[in-house]
């Protein structure tokens, strides 16, 4: 029996079948120099800072803010920055790299909410308000939503040319340590938002910064990348550690689902003394580190990130009957094995299997945090 949490639940009007669906695609073209010492200038891209541009091009960081009049180290995306004034030595482009960003509409028709549409196109409901730019959950028909977002790179390498005179020496270029890539924290900002913005989950941003709560200052700085390392690539640990502690947790996770076995169930219950489903989620996580909300299965649902590859510790979702498909009442970790483990409202927690014809009908879909 599923459990007995309830939401808003809204309907699909009679025009669902008339969702239109569209592609546009932004064409931008720049050119890498061949000594990027003598470019004029640098338009900020996303995780750059001052220390990785004048690396970039041979330069200083006291020179950039010179150069650009800068009180202080903070830069934002797209911003263009002065790197020299001599333009007359600026060598022809040797590369044209391409970025194509496509990206997927769909028009709101009555009846349509913010959680169905993200559910449809299978992404969280922060990546559909980042994306169009939602304060809020208001939204009207005939409203046209970016419901996917892709950018495609094609790098172009150009003939080089003969110089005009022999090349000057090469200076040796000093080693300079990266610098972690920055986030300064603005108005609206969240921790879901940042995370999705990066490509990062919120536990590793929680761990990165070493935060003990979800609350942000405007101004605040955040890292979004591993600490200053030596300027060498194969002493960089970050990834493989990244790697490994994701698989601690998952485990973590699968092992304290499982010592909890035969706890009776407990209408909001969050505690070994007794629990509902939800609340089996919110303690199992707890107790693996996981930074997380006491929510129903829903907003646990809309946390989540969609996946069809799905991994022990991962949640999985089911709905109220096979004919409500936009409703989530019920949820769980999956165990692999098409089993998965959950809080029963008759046996409380136990292990089912995702073959049988009950679950098999219900199931939502998994997630991942």
């Amino acid at each position: 029996m599923l459990g007995k949490i309830m939401t808003k639940y809204s309907k699909r009007g009679n025009n669902m079948n008339k969702n239109v669906m569209t592609v546009s695609g932004a064409l931008i073209v720049s050119a890498a120099i061949a000594s990027p010492a003598f470019a004029s200038t640098h338009t900020v891209k996303s995780g750059d800072n001052l220390t990785v541009i004048a690396k970039l091009h041979s330069t200083t960081v006291e020179a950039i803010k010179k150069l650009n009049n800068l009180t202080s180290d903070a830069i934002f995306v797209n911003q263009v920055l002065k790197i020299s004034d001599d333009k007359k030595h600026a060598p022809m482009p040797q590369t044209i790299t391409i970025e194509k960003t496509n990206s997927s509409t769909y028009t709101v028709v009555a009846g349509d909410s913010l959680i169905n549409i993200a559910n449809k196109h299978s992404i969280t409901l922060s990546e559909l308000k980042i994306w169009n730019s939602l304060t809020d959950s208001l939204i009207y028909p005939g409203q046209k939503l970016t419901v996917s977002m892709s950018q495609n790179t094609t790098t172009v390498i150009l003939p080089k040319t003969k110089p005009s005179k022999p090349a000057a020496k090469p200076v040796a270029k000093p080693k300079v340590k990266p610098l972690s890539n920055q986030h300064t924290v603005k108005k609206g900002d969240s921790l879901w938002k940042i995370a999705n913005q990066y490509g990062m989950s919120v536990q590793g941003l929680v761990r990165l910064n070493n935060l003990t709560s979800e609350s942000l200052l405007v101004g605040q700085s955040l890292k979004i990348s591993g600490t200053a390392t030596p300027a060498e690539p194969a002493a960089n640990p970050v990834p493989a550690e990244s790697s490994v502690t994701g698989n601690k947790e998952a485990n973590a996770v699968v092992e304290t689902a499982k010592s909890l076995l035969g706890v009776p169930y407990l209408w909001a219950g969050a505690s070994p003394s007794g629990f509902d489903c939800s609340g089996f989620i919110y303690y199992v996580y707890k107790q693996a580190g996981y930074e997380i909300a006491r929510v129903n299965s829903a907003t646990y649902f809309d946390m989540g990130k969609p996946t069809s590859n799905p991994k022990p510790g991962d949640m999985v979702f089911f709905n109220p009957s096979p004919d409500n498909r936009f409703l989530i009442t019920h949820m769980g970790f999956y165990l692999g094995n098409n089993q998965f483990i959950h809080a029963s409202s008759s046996n409380g927690i136990e292990i089912n299997s995702l073959s049988t014809s009950y679950y098999k009908q219900r199931l939502a879909g998994f997630k991942r945090l």
